[in-house]
């Protein structure tokens, strides 16, 4: 799964909006000096985070966009679907799996799909009020979380290597 531009844009204009709103319109130029994105872009951007009821814009002088609801309420994921982001693993067409391959699933779909589902839940548990705040959960599940490797466990981890080839 790669993210682009506008997923990762998406999340951290809103991120800055949070961080800058104090109860007071934040504008797209402000936004765009602070994150050095192009305004332009922005614009693009939040016109897709209102029409799905994630921002509001207020016109005229001091006017800018504002947060509807708390930042608490708001997912990381439902930015990235506002904004047309797909949050997938797999290129398949299809969820059902026919077409990885034209006419048939490959071989891997299954794992692709499931890392995709995971990513999405991840996403789904981190809200905006979170992430604003740099307290972000941690990813639990197994072997999802890497533990530093102390000298004496890679030097066993080695050994084991090189007796596992010696039988090949």
């Amino acid at each position: 799964m790669k993210l682009t531009t506008r997923g990762r844009y998406a999340v951290t204009a809103m991120v800055d909006l949070v961080r800058h709103g104090d109860d007071a319109p934040t504008s797209l130029a402000d936004i765009s000096q602070r994150q050095d994105i192009s305004l332009s872009y922005l614009e693009q951007l939040f016109a897709k985070l209102r029409r799905h009821g994630l921002v509001r814009s207020i016109r005229g002088p001091g006017g800018g966009y504002m947060l509807l609801g708390s930042p608490g309420e708001i997912s990381i994921a439902s930015i990235i679907r506002a904004v047309d982001e797909p949050i997938e693993a797999t290129s398949c067409g299809k969820k059902d799996g026919v077409g990885c391959r034209r006419d048939s699933r490959c071989l891997t779909h299954d794992l692709w799909v499931q890392l995709g589902e995971h990513i999405t839940g991840y996403l789904e548990s981190v809200d905006l009020g979170c992430l604003s705040r740099g307290a972000i959960p941690p990813i639990h599940g197994k072997g999802l979380v890497k533990l530093s490797v102390t000298e004496s466990q890679e030097q066993e981890r080695s050994a084991v290597s090189h007796s596992d080839n010696s039988h090949a």
